[in-house]
């Protein structure tokens, strides 16, 4: 219990320093935001109405202050170019993300899992090489390349997939798949490959290690071996290339939501960003280092949950003269 109570403090004081860093920075960033939204021809009496109601006439610790009691509470401000509240943009955004990572991460684990277990099984096959040089493309190829190819033949040439547009899945559940399908594989053919990669190396790994070749020696089946011992211990180094695989998705891909004209995270941050929206991009900023936080202590307890070695060692850290006994 004290693991997973130091691990919430420790969330909860490093995503305190980034919403403490992030506002300091932009407060000293050039530039009168109340004078950016009225325009260079408004008068002095405008801006200082529209700064009085900003709160830039109070002093940067009160304002930091009411920003995080805000947050707290669940509101990040308004947004200067779309005049919404900051919250209601992500959420309304988060969404369409969360709906693309989750159907990206199926094509991912999929793609990762089965042509990393098969790689390893056909390692001294001749097809291994030629395999493994597709793959090797895949890893280097951007996504929008990916993205784009996918287009030219799926939606363009055989007109099975919509190019651009995003359904809700409150409308219809098989038009949402269709019109993430595309972008969800554009993604997932680069991550997948990442995943199948680091999948193979750890199982080839483990097959080599001494309890393995124990347990062969006790006339354990293959299939046992494989599935008690190899494939467990392999698990972990790729839970962790998955959790930043989760990272990357559910942070936006700014450039295949653009490409297809998807609504989300990554579609705001770029609209954020050229219009200097600071209200939007700070509560874009916090909404990314929670979500980096959140995949990273998920990580840690999957660590756990797949080996019981490292909950008995959280148990005798906690524990010691028990431990010791």
């Amino acid at each position: 219990m004290k693991f997973y109570i130091k691990k919430a403090l420790d969330f909860i004081t490093t995503l305190f320093l980034i919403s403490l860093l992030t506002f300091f920075v932009f407060q000293l960033l050039p530039g009168n935001p109340a004078l950016a939204i009225l325009g260079p021809e408004a008068d002095s009496a405008q801006v200082q109405a529209l700064e009085s109601k900003m709160g830039l006439n109070k002093s940067i610790g009160q304002r930091y202050l009411s920003w995080i009691g805000g947050a707290i509470r669940g509101d990040l401000g308004v947004s200067y170019q779309y005049n919404q509240s900051v919250s209601k943009l992500i959420g309304g955004s988060f969404s369409v993300t969360l709906s693309l990572a989750l159907v990206t991460l199926i094509f991912t684990v999929f793609i990762g899992y089965f042509f990393g277990f098969f790689y390893a099984y056909i390692r001294k096959s001749a097809l291994c090489k030629p395999l493994m040089s597709i793959q090797q493309i895949w890893f280097s190829v951007p996504s929008f390349c990916t993205a784009l190819l996918l287009i030219l033949v799926f939606s363009v040439n055989l007109g099975l997939f919509p190019t651009m547009g995003y359904v809700p899945i409150s409308e219809d559940f098989f038009s949402w798949l269709h019109s993430l399908a595309l972008p969800a594989l554009s993604l997932a053919l680069g991550s997948g490959a990442i995943l199948a990669r680091y999948t193979t190396t750890s199982i080839l790994g483990e097959a080599k290690q001494d309890y393995v070749r124990t347990a062969r020696s006790k006339g354990l089946s293959e299939a046992l071996v494989i599935r008690r011992h190899i494939l467990r211990n392999a698990l972990l180094p790729s839970v962790t290339t998955l959790g930043l695989i989760m990272v990357e998705i559910l942070g936006g891909s700014i450039i295949i939501e653009n490409v297809f004209s998807l609504p989300g995270i990554g579609r705001l941050i770029a609209s954020s960003i050229q219009t200097r929206d600071f209200p939007l991009i700070q509560g874009l900023v916090l909404y990314l280092a929670l979500i980096t936080l959140f995949c990273n202590l998920a990580v840690d307890f999957l660590y756990s949950l797949i080996d019981p070695r490292i909950s008995l060692r959280i148990h005798r850290e906690e524990n010691p003269q028990g431990a010791g006994a």
